[in-house]
């Protein structure tokens, strides 16, 4: 039977199946707001007759600036299953990058949360292709220099739910997302209807993210992240409640918004989970409706996982994946095989970034192309294939540093994996630090150095060395109160767990570590500040 694979049929689905599922979302007020999932597919419908309204034709790029709210999920799903791209924009970027962005999209339309107006002021002179700005979670009074400004209400106020979705073809584009932009200009990954679809699948498989009917899901994960890393399809395919934190994101926030709605799965970055983490411990509450706090963007250091998982008593699932992936591509839950293992033991594995899911592809190759063993040492490069995995940049030439002559995507992550199929990572191939002709990963050190008592957070990197070429700079924030760190401490404590070569022979004690939009350390930044000589060493 030729049945389109179109995010309108699981709009569609949640209508008949689970119209009475509920979206609730804390507002900039601090008031929640709530509705249902008949209503989502409600304004959906209308949201799609306020785009052509608009101008907007199928094709046609809208972009999204926006934190996770009601309105966000809207746009989710009226813009690609009115034919039109859902082009969600990074509100951390600067006015510069955002500019770039909505101009290389060709964006006609932007939808801007109030709360972000004032980011929005200063890009707007800087960029060519929008014709419309469209808000909403504003003032009755709101000014603003914007031109042509309309008000999300009123457009939708005078719009009609009767509606022919016009997303007619699986192979319809229906997301533009770019990446972090860490080389050069940020670029664009353009995802179909059908590579969304089955990317929904995946994540819903039981050996996968698993989401139920019965979950209640808080997405901590930036809706312009990936596209929320594929939860808000998810969960409306799947039938589940979802607790959308709105502008709150500060761990006090999240903390309450868990243990008041019963939350059971909540994701995000491993940054985010380190707050949460100190939140709970210093001011607990019930959290115990936590079935599985999913991990991404970054390797969660081993001593927060465990933190969890014995102090809070709270599952940790870790995931990895890529915006070029859409973005899953593994996750790290216990198999049957490791029901004997210890509790250390379980933890080994839970630090992994666990086994490719179903219909992701992987191999590690090493730096000639050569495909590597699974022996859980060898170190390489992973590279993907898949339905859901692109094959090629948004109006970008292929190049052979990202994609294999074999049709296989080059991810710049390194790593191992195991016998059982287990991926670990241990570098990107720009990050790991290459010293004597031996690999040294900043990963494995950074995970062990979060674990030292007085540290709170750690970023390893490679600095210039005339005998080795390069060799291991750690650059560490302390714990409040943690008092005094030196360099023979930091080194003592690594040396029981790694090769003498591998230790830093430099240490940093810094303020703060910088971050990506995204909640990455940015070692780009710690690099540029070590070159420019604003890293001071302890040595």
């Amino acid at each position: 039977m030729d049945y389109p694979l179109t995010l309108d049929r699981i709009l569609e689905h949640a209508r008949r199946l689970h119209p009475q599922k509920r979206i609730l979302t804390k507002m900039p007020s601090g008031e929640m707001h709530s509705y249902d999932y008949a209503k989502l597919y409600q304004r959906s419908k209308k949201l799609a007759n306020v785009l052509e309204k608009l101008g907007v034709k199928p094709g046609d790029r809208v972009g999204t600036l926006s934190w996770n709210n009601f309105q966000h999920m809207e746009m989710y799903y009226g813009i690609p299953c009115s034919g039109a791209v859902c082009h969600t924009l990074n509100i951390r970027l600067s006015p510069e990058e955002l500019a770039y962005l909505i101009d290389h999209a060709e964006d006609q339309v932007i939808f801007v949360d109030g709360t972000l107006l004032p980011l929005m002021e200063r890009v707007a002179p800087k960029v060519r292709s929008v014709r419309h700005y469209v808000l909403f979670n504003t003032p009755d009074d709101i000014q603003t220099k914007l031109p042509g400004v309309s008000f999300y209400e009123d457009l939708m106020a005078d719009a009609s739910e009767d509606y022919e979705w016009k997303s007619i073809d699986e192979n319809m584009a229906a997301g533009l997302c770019y990446t972090s932009g860490t080389t050069g200009n940020p670029k664009g990954a353009l995802y179909s209807h059908r590579s969304i679809f089955l990317h929904t699948l995946g994540v819903n498989l039981s050996n996968s993210l698993g989401i139920r009917e019965t979950d209640v899901m808080l997405p901590v994960v930036p809706m312009f992240h990936a596209m929320a890393w594929g939860l808000p399809y998810g969960c409306v395919m799947n039938g589940a409640d979802m607790i959308m934190p709105g502008p709150h994101m500060q761990p006090a926030a999240l903390a309450a918004l868990i243990s008041d709605h019963r939350v059971t799965i909540a994701a995000g970055v491993p940054t985010i989970w380190g707050g949460l983490y100190q939140e709970l411990k210093a001011r607990p509450r019930d959290i115990s409706s936590i079935r599985a706090l999913i991990v991404g963007g970054a390797a969660m250091p081993r001593s927060l996982i465990e933190g969890f998982e014995k102090d809070l008593g709270v599952t940790v699932l870790h995931a990895w994946g890529m915006t070029e992936m859409s973005p899953l591509g593994t996750v790290s839950i216990l198999q049957s095989h490791h029901t004997g293992l210890s509790e250390k033991e379980k933890i080994d594995v839970k630090s992994m970034q666990g086994y490719p899911v179903p219909m992701v592809e992987l191999r590690i190759a090493d730096e000639s192309g050569r495909e590597q063993s699974w022996d859980g040492k060898t170190m390489g490069e992973i590279q993907v294939r898949g339905p859901w995995v692109i094959r090629q940049y948004y109006k970008v030439e292929n190049t052979p540093d990202k994609f294999t002559g074999d049709g296989w995507f080059r991810t710049g992550d390194v790593a191992t994996i195991n016998s059982d199929g287990f991926v670990n990572i241990t570098d990107r191939t720009k990050d790991v630090i290459k010293s004597g002709g031996e690999w040294i990963s900043s990963v494995a050190l950074e995970n062990a150095l979060m674990s030292h008592p007085k540290v709170l957070e750690a970023a390893v990197i490679a600095v210039p060395d005339p005998k080795w070429t390069e060799r291991p700079l750690a650059v560490i924030v302390a714990k409040p109160d943690s008092g005094n760190i030196n360099k023979e401490e930091i080194v003592s404590f690594l040396a029981e767990r790694f090769p003498r070569f591998w230790l830093p022979d430099h240490v940093s004690v810094i303020p703060g570590i910088p971050k990506t939009s995204v909640g990455k350390f940015d070692k780009k930044v710690l690099r540029k500040q070590y070159s420019e000589g604003s890293i001071n060493t302890i040595d």
